[in-house]
């Protein structure tokens, strides 16, 4: 028990070979290392657990190597190789920069870049999580980065390569590293799994690996936590149960029941995985894959796609062969918008319900006929034609070509149209159809002649005689029309202040610019109004704001002694005979 060691470090990569997901940069520092052009620092970047520092260390092992294989990989047996393995080597040196960031760190390190290797052939300095040092301790470090001695070689780290300054990213081979694919971890899951004589699930394998999101660190440290729970015997149920996963199952008996048409089943179903301590969301991100999943099984070249075992992947081909890909749209469309409403939906559990339920009754028996249009959340229903519409602009399709009235359609004969058809025209593409644009009155409405059209007479004006009453009376018939709409205009026009004009001109006076402002955005509807009323079509409005009368401003004793002092100048004379002071 005290010699316990967990699988992501026991089960560590040492060659390059046994780096798993990562062989195109493995490839790289290999040819690197054969041809002899190693750079004097190097970058490695990408997110955690996917074999970074692992890739540094069997670097720096590799090149200080005495007797490397023909492969170029180290060979375990020199006296530089046990002094790596033992943790014991002078010429290799580890540097954990979240801890060690400062400038006298720094330092500390270009101190020890002067002292040459005692054995082998360089002295290679891994620094762990780089863009944890500080502005300072990078500028400090640059010059050494750049000019290192022939000896040293650096190897830096870091999983936020946008954190790191450019004149840093300027001095270094840059490896982005990428996530471990399902199948390498899979595989390597097995070989642990048989090296400890577990006898574990594909599926349950396959769970673990989707689970820990591409890192290689986090897939071994789930299956040492599965492993602790469920034994020797490493299964699917144990898998989800221990993981709090939503099982697949789930997923493929509400599809069955939405192709049965089973609204209660559903209903159901989705009762118990609340019970079971399952949000919404979970589901909603399940079902959603699931739905994607059964779109990609619809053909076999796409079957690949899917990340899932052979048995789970036969089961996909086989449910969604009994799924019409116009249903998995539509539902796909429905489960988009429940997850966009679900954060916002004060009644989260009924959005679902309603959701599914909405998806089911699209395989209704009366629906199974009809086209399940998927770019709509529902299926759209007929409305009837109001007036507006029958006015609005409808466009005819290219197959569909109106017919003309009898006494409009050219007369020709087909043969004589044969006869006189040039070969070089024949030969021509025919020209698409253009698209001809009516409305739906002139389809309803019966064909006019052509004479019609030519005798029909201009408009008359009406041109009725009115007076200042009779303007007044229309101002009060329109005003008693506006008063619940309008009240605000109704306040300005009721004064009722008016001018009649020459050339049929009625002429409000209003008090400021405001109030003109107000009649402004009504002046087309209440010249209408009057037109019709007065039956005068040539009649107009004007709008003229009154001259404000001049503002009398309080005056003091000395003003008022002055305006009468201007008009009486006897009144001066008389103050002075008088020697009269005035209180100011």
């Amino acid at each position: 028990m005290d010699n316990y060691i967990v699988s992501a470090r026991k089960y560590r990569p040492i060659t390059f070979d046994s780096v798993v997901g990562q062989e195109s940069i493995t490839m790289t520092l290999k040819n690197a290392i054969k041809t002899g052009q190693l750079a004097q620092a190097f970058l490695f970047c990408g997110p955690r657990g996917i074999g970074k520092t692992t890739c540094a260390r069997i670097l720096a092992k590799t090149i200080n190597c005495m007797s490397p294989t023909e492969n170029f990989e180290a060979c375990d047996k020199c006296e530089s190789c046990l002094s790596f393995n033992r943790q014991a080597s002078f010429n290799i040196h580890e540097l954990d920069a979240a801890s060690n960031n400062s400038v006298q760190d720094i330092r500390n390190l270009v101190e020890q870049v002067r002292i040459p290797p005692q054995i082998g052939k360089y002295k290679v300095y891994i620094i762990d999580e780089v863009h944890m040092l500080s502005q300072a301790a990078f500028n400090a470090f640059l010059k050494t980065l750049e000019e290192p001695p022939a000896y040293a070689k650096f190897i830096l780290a870091t999983t936020e390569k946008n954190k790191i300054l450019p004149t840093i990213l300027s001095r270094c081979q840059i490896f982005d590293f990428k996530r471990i694919t399902i199948e390498d971890i899979v595989k390597h899951l097995t070989f642990v799994a048989e090296s400890e004589n577990i006898t574990a699930e594909e599926q349950a394998l396959h769970t673990i690996a989707q689970k820990s999101d591409g890192s290689m660190r986090d897939a071994l440290s789930l299956f040492d936590q599965l492993v602790s729970f469920s034994g020797e015997y490493l299964t699917y149920k144990n898998v989800i149960d221990n993981l709090n996963i939503l099982d697949n199952d789930y997923f493929f008996k509400i599809v069955d029941y939405i192709l049965a048409n089973d609204a209660k089943d559903v209903l159901l179903t989705i009762n118990e995985i609340f019970d079971n301590g399952f949000e919404g969301v979970n589901f909603i991100m399940g079902f959603s894959e699931h739905l994607r999943n059964l779109l990609v099984s619809k053909d076999p070249s796409t079957v690949k796609l899917l990340n899932e075992s052979e048995t789970i992947k036969q089961r996909y081909a086989e449910q969604a062969g009994r799924c019409p890909t116009a249903l998995l749209l539509f539902a796909l469309n429905i489960i988009s918008k429940c997850d966009v409403d679900y954060k916002m939906s004060t009644n989260k559990h009924l959005l679902l319900e309603v959701a599914l339920l909405n998806i089911c009754s699209m395989t209704s028996p009366e629906k199974k006929n009809c086209d399940v249009n998927a770019s709509t959340a529902a299926p759209p229903t007929a409305r009837p034609v109001t007036s507006a519409a029958k006015d609005a602009p409808y466009i005819v399709p290219q197959a569909v070509t109106p017919t003309m009235p009898s006494a409009a359609k050219p007369s020709y004969d087909p043969a004589e149209k044969k006869n006189s058809q040039e070969p070089s025209v024949a030969n021509e593409p025919k020209k698409p159809i253009p698209k001809i644009s009516i409305r739906l009155s002139d389809i309803n409405a019966p064909a006019k002649k052509e004479e019609d059209t030519d005798s029909e007479a201009p408009k008359v004006l009406r041109d009725t005689a009115y007076t200042q009453d009779l303007v007044s009376d229309s101002i009060s018939r329109y005003l008693n029309k506006i008063i619940d709409e309008k009240i605000i205009l109704y306040s300005i026009l009721k004064p009722k202040e008016f001018e009649l004009k020459d050339n049929n001109i009625i002429e409000f006076q209003v008090s400021n610019a405001v109030n003109e402002q107000e009649i402004n955005k009504s002046r087309q509807e209440i010249a209408d109004f009057l037109r019709d009323d007065l039956e005068n079509d040539k009649l107009n409005i004007a709008i003229k704001v009154k001259e404000s009368a001049p503002i009398h401003k309080a005056q003091t004793d000395a003003d008022r002694f002055k305006e009468m002092a201007q008009k009486n100048t006897d009144i001066n004379y008389l103050r002075g005979k008088l020697n009269l002071t005035l209180d100011m």
